[in-house]
């Protein structure tokens, strides 16, 4: 049958009759004559005869009702026709007929044994099939969908479905706002049907309020009839009713209200909610400290979960005695991660420690070129054997969304296992920085908490996808990715990136896709020993001191190979290097901060096993910051540093040892 015809076609809905009777109808029905037996609500259907009768009323159908290999066929439109309120349309694409009835759809297809009802498959009792044009539907099947009981006739001519046992169907909802005891005005909405077609002439309700005086569930009923008289089963739901909103109380206290310039204000916040729902709190003019003398008046705004908010203000004075510089109080006093200010050109004359190193065996897989990636592609791939380091950076520019993939395929004649360790992945976001730095901050988080490692085995010549998480969620146009993770094998393995069309399948698209080039400046690339182990046993913090790194001079870049081009290639700005800096006599109260050298960065470093991330905006302000990374206390002691170049952001950058200024009472 051609489309058109099909398309056309009003289909018939195959309902399957189950020959034997239903046992209370057949009893009822033996003997009678349906000739002189026309009940109310009654739609009988005569085998072998186009004559379908509906509350005694006769109708013609396209095509008899039909048994084949004992499955009894109906005309989908003659049937349909009899309900009232139902509708049939043909879907020609799909080259499916969508049947309304009530408040259920139907969606079947010529020669299919499958109906989707309200969404959900059912198995029908035989294939759906077209009688000169004319759709047949299994009886059975239908009368189910449509919750109709039906059986035999007591002479066994007829299918007689008994149409006044249909009853309604209802629900209601009510407004999602918030609904409060004594105040709320509440809205119900209903919907009800007759899967007949017939009107809905009366409702009733069980527990209905228009406002509930006091707090509490309450269990609110929905009835509904209809003209043939039949009530709907009750619809049931269950009301949440709260009190009413007692707003928060902005509260917060200072130690002192005289302060010296330069000495620590502690602020302890007080504020209260009934509730204990404070969502929100906005600090006005609060720092830990001032540097200028007068008075400070301290603001606190809070705000719960349903909106209420409260203030509260508090000043103090500042004298003109000094007890700290505001330079040294920020050494001190500045939370770890956080930044003080520096001047950048000081950094430069500071004295250097040599920067000597070992590696470590690890290969580096870097995928960033081309950054910005127009079409579908492999953005890299090539073979290798151990311990691999992946980092990803790409942005999607192909106009629609698009999924980013990293795969692993087995090269080998044997089984190959696989490791996977330790990763981090952010995105999709605009935002390059963010991405930069929230990917390395969970690739440490999954570093320091220990066993990361789940083996993954591929038979010879399969591939499977290696960290999910990169492509859990569709990139939309301009969106980024950064990943950074941890995989080793024993034998060869063909790790192969790349960017596709977010509903494509992607070990089905990966062999047939062209590699991208480059394009940019943007580096990829595969680098061997990608951990550099700086083990420094001099002092470290009895004078101010700075470690550069990433600066291609003390801190050469890496050399690779580009293994889709077979080229040489750089790693500038040794993205995805992992440096442990390993200071084995920290002078006892000794700060270590970040300093970025070439601009707006924002990043991460894993400081004796604890993550510590940190930002710097803005590229003239951010050389002459610096972030705390760790202070010793008052003894010698060892600290380990692991930091990685953070994707989104400028290199390079050093680390500061600084001795820390004398504290002051």
């Amino acid at each position: 049958m051609n489309v058109i015809r099909q398309v056309i076609l009003i289909t018939v809905l195959a309902l399957a009759i189950a020959i034997s009777p239903s046992p209370l109808l057949a009893q009822s029905m033996q003997g009678q004559d349906l000739a002189g037996a026309v009940h109310a609500g009654e739609l009988i259907l005569y085998i072998n005869s186009t004559v379908i009768e509906l509350d005694g009323r006769k109708y013609n159908a396209a095509r008899p009702l039909t048994v084949k290999k004992g499955v009894a066929y109906v005309s989908l439109r003659a049937f349909a026709e009899r309900l009232q309120g139902s509708s049939i349309s043909a879907n020609a694409k799909t080259k499916e007929t969508v049947v309304r009835i009530g408040g259920t759809e139907l969606v079947v297809k010529v020669g299919s044994s499958v109906m989707h009802v309200n969404g959900k498959a059912r198995k029908l009792r035989g294939a759906l099939y077209a009688d000169r044009n004319v759709l047949m539907i299994p009886v059975t099947d239908i009368a189910k969908a449509l919750n109709i009981p039906y059986a035999m006739s007591g002479t066994g001519k007829a299918i007689v479905l008994k149409l006044a046992a249909i009853k309604p169907v209802v629900s209601f909802t009510v407004q999602s706002d918030e609904i409060i005891a004594g105040e709320t005005i509440v809205s119900y909405t209903t919907n009800n049907y007759s899967p007949r077609g017939l009107p809905i002439i009366s409702e009733r309700w069980e527990g209905r309020e228009e406002i509930f005086v006091e707090p509490g569930d309450y269990t609110v009923r929905y009835y509904a009839a209809d003209a043939g008289g039949q009530w709907s089963e009750p619809y049931e739901l269950t009301i949440h009713v709260v009190s009413p909103n007692t707003p928060p109380v902005a509260s917060f206290s200072t130690d002192k209200e005289v302060y010296r310039m330069g000495e620590p204000v502690i602020v302890k916040d007080e504020s209260t909610d009934a509730d204990d729902n404070i969502v929100d709190r906005k600090w006005s003019n609060q720092l830990p400290a001032y540097f200028e003398p007068g008075e400070v008046t301290i603001g606190l705004t809070i705000t719960d979960g349903r909106g209420a908010s409260s203030e509260s203000s508090r000043t103090i004075r500042i004298t003109e005695e000094k007890l700290y510089a505001e330079d040294d109080f920020y050494k001190l006093f500045a939370d770890i991660g956080k930044n003080f200010s520096i001047n950048s050109a000081s950094v430069k004359n500071m004295e250097a420690i040599p920067f000597t190193y070992t590696t470590e065996p690890v290969t580096l897989f870097r995928s960033s070129g081309p950054e910005s990636v127009y079409s579908e592609g492999v953005l890299y791939r090539d073979d290798i054997v151990g311990d691999v380091r992946f980092m990803l950076h790409h942005k999607n520019k192909l106009g629609a969304k698009a999924k980013l993939y990293l795969i692993a395929q087995n090269l080998d004649d044997a089984p190959a296992s696989l490791w996977v360790g330790a990763s981090g992945s952010a995105g999709p976001t605009p935002m390059p920085e963010f991405a930069g730095r929230m990917s390395l901050a969970r690739y440490y988080e999954a570093t320091a908490s220990g066993d990361n490692s789940r083996e993954l085995v591929l038979a010879p010549g399969e591939s499977k996808v290696l960290f999910e998480e990169i492509s859990s969620k569709a990139m939309l146009q301009d969106d980024i990715i950064t990943f950074h993770g941890d995989v080793y094998s024993s034998s060869r393995i063909r790790y192969t990136a790349f960017l596709i069309g977010a509903e494509r399948e992607p070990l089905a698209a990966a062999p047939l896709l062209p590699a991208l080039d480059p394009r940019q400046s943007i580096v990829r690339g595969t680098f061997a020993d990608a951990t550099r182990v700086f083990d420094y046993t001099g002092i470290i913090g009895d004078r101010t001191t700075k470690l550069s790194l990433t600066d291609n001079s003390a801190d050469p870049f890496m050399s690779g190979t580009d293994g889709l081009n077979g080229t040489p290639a750089t790693n500038s700005g040794n993205y995805g290097m992992l440096y442990k800096v390993v200071l084995r006599n920290v002078a006892p109260r000794t700060l270590i901060a970040f300093n970025p050298r070439g601009g707006s960065y924002t990043g991460a470093a894993l400081v004796n096993g604890n993550m510590v991330s940190f930002a710097h905006l803005g590229t003239e302000i951010s050389t002459n910051q610096a972030s705390v990374l760790y202070r010793t206390r008052d003894n010698v002691e060892t600290v380990e540093i692991w930091i990685t170049p953070s994707a989104g952001s400028n290199m390079p950058f050093c680390l500061l040892f600084m001795p820390l200024p004398e504290e002051k009472m």
